[in-house]
């Protein structure tokens, strides 16, 4: 059988930006598994109304495949989907993309050191493992009593079921995260009646953009300078943010006072203002944008429920402050099981599964390899989300961070790569020092970066892009354990 350079698993952008980085490194030998029938990963799954980035979408772009002719600053996701259908395109990865080929299973072969991969189909054999998973995969249902009772549709926004007819039902939506922030406003629209069931308020601080017009897109497809410089500036003021989201004290208390002014404005009612003012410290959770939400909930259209649901009984739904609304049909916009990666108990390594090594919160090195698994590395995973900036750019660093680990791979006899145990755990107690006095840690809120199995920050790297790209940057491979002897057979 042929032994593969590398597999990498998924197809939305770092799996993408992976192929991409690869290939221009000349390592052609790859393919790119992708268990759906497209490319796009959150953006293929994620259909509901009103769904959008909250990046501006120069930025949340890969650096080798800008595109200047977005229609809005905040891309909707069926562009985003859209423009990754065309990088796929562009970099003409042929077979080499294997739709509809799911990783049931992967497991180290210490013999002949590889990675044994289980499709279903075809068994695949590859030096290198590289997951590109996604951290915003798998819907997290909450656990409501009598929720099976519901008779209605139900469902979570990210399996959005196109099928089902909102208009003129009462529509009950759980949770007022990012999702439900944009979905809200659209059913407001449309719907007879919406009840928003909030478990906790979010910061909201204005949203801005729109439209770019169309002599501006061409303006910045005839000048490839202009886009440049477009981007850089963005990402700028994307690194700007990471104060007020750090617990920086001037920075944390000007953007608190914008997001307060911007709910004062929107928001007449002094009750429902109250309702919707968090109690938590700014940055704890994720910021959210918008400009529509306010307006939506101080609406007649919607009703907001201050107090999560805890209860389903038919039609009839019960929140934990015991009012009781009556529904049609019911969304879950409920989030991901993003601490736990759900890829994590597929993948065997020397000793034991992912999911058992961290099974008191992800570790690494790097936030990209982890000990005891040889020649894996992880993309979005343990410490590389973003609160102040594009994650796609965590994704490209992190893809030349595997082409330079693979080039010290291959001037190796046995061509493996083993972190050391004592590398991961440097690291992971430098990204607690890093997180110890911020928002995310002392705000006083439950948040999706934090697992609660360790009460460690096991999701967000708690610092700038800037500061990612210097520390993988100033690797030097001692990160990984001698070489050791050539495999014999």
């Amino acid at each position: 059988m042929r032994i593969l350079d590398a597999a990498i698993v998924g197809a939305g952008f770092a799996g993408l930006a992976m192929a991409g980085t690869l290939r221009r490194a000349g390592r052609d030998d790859f393919v790119v598994l992708e268990r759906a029938d497209d490319v796009g990963g959150t953006w293929r799954d994620n259909t509901y109304p009103g769904v959008a980035c909250d990046v501006p979408a120069h930025l949340y772009s890969l650096a080798a495949h800008p595109n200047a002719r977005w229609s809005r600053t905040f891309a909707p996701g069926g562009e985003i989907q859209a423009y990754l259908r065309g990088v796929a395109e562009r970099e003409a990865l042929g077979d080499r993309l294997r739709l509809r080929t799911p990783m049931l299973g992967a497991r180290w072969d210490a013999d002949d050191a590889v990675w044994r991969i289980d499709t279903g189909a075809e068994a695949l054999v590859a030096r290198s493992l590289v997951l590109a998973c996604g951290r915003l995969t798998e819907p997290n249902v909450p656990a409501i009593a009598g929720l099976e009772s519901f008779p209605g549709p139900l469902f979570h926004s990210a399996r959005w079921d196109h099928d089902v007819d909102l208009t003129g039902k009462r529509v009950a939506v759980v949770g007022t995260g990012a999702s439900a922030v944009q979905l809200v406003p659209e059913l407001a629209r449309t719907a007879a009646h919406v009840t928003l069931f909030q478990r906790t308020p979010a910061w909201i601080v204005p949203r801005g953009g729109g439209d770019i017009p169309a002599a501006e897109r061409e303006r910045l497809a005839d000048n490839p300078g202009a886009l440049a410089r477009l981007r850089a500036r963005l990402y700028a003021e994307g690194e700007g943010r990471f104060a007020s989201r750090s617990g920086d004290a001037v920075a944390s208390i000007a953007a608190r006072d914008l997001a307060l002014r911007h709910l004062h404005a929107q928001v007449a009612d002094l009750g429902l203002r109250a309702a919707l003012t968090p109690d938590y410290a700014f940055g704890c959770k994720r910021v959210l944008l918008s400009d529509a939400f306010y307006p939506a909930v101080a609406s007649d259209a919607v009703t907001l429920e201050p107090t999560a649901l805890s209860r389903v009984d038919g039609s009839t739904l019960t929140a934990a402050g015991g009012a009781t609304y009556e529904a049609d049909a019911l969304v879950l916009a409920t989030g991901f099981a993003a601490a736990q990666q759900p890829y994590a108990d597929l993948v065997h390594g020397e000793e034991e599964s992912l999911a058992a090594h961290w099974s008191e919160g992800m570790t690494s090195f790097g936030s990209t390899v982890v000990a005891g698994f040889p020649n894996l590395f992880v993309l979005n995973g343990p410490n590389a989300s973003l609160g102040h900036n594009s994650a796609v750019l965590m994704a490209e660093e992190q893809a030349a961070y595997v082409v330079r680990a693979l080039a010290e791979r291959d001037r190796r006899p046995d061509r493996v790569l083993r972190v050391r145990p004592e590398a991961e755990a440097d690291y992971t107690d430098e990204i607690a020092a890093a997180a110890a006095s911020t928002p995310w840690m002392t705000g006083g809120c439950r948040n999706w970066y934090v697992d609660e199995r360790s009460g460690r920050l096991t999701l967000l790297w708690p610092g700038t892009v800037q500061a990612f790209h210097e520390r993988l940057a100033g690797t030097d491979g001692s990160e990984f354990e001698p070489a050791h002897s050539p495999v014999r057979g």
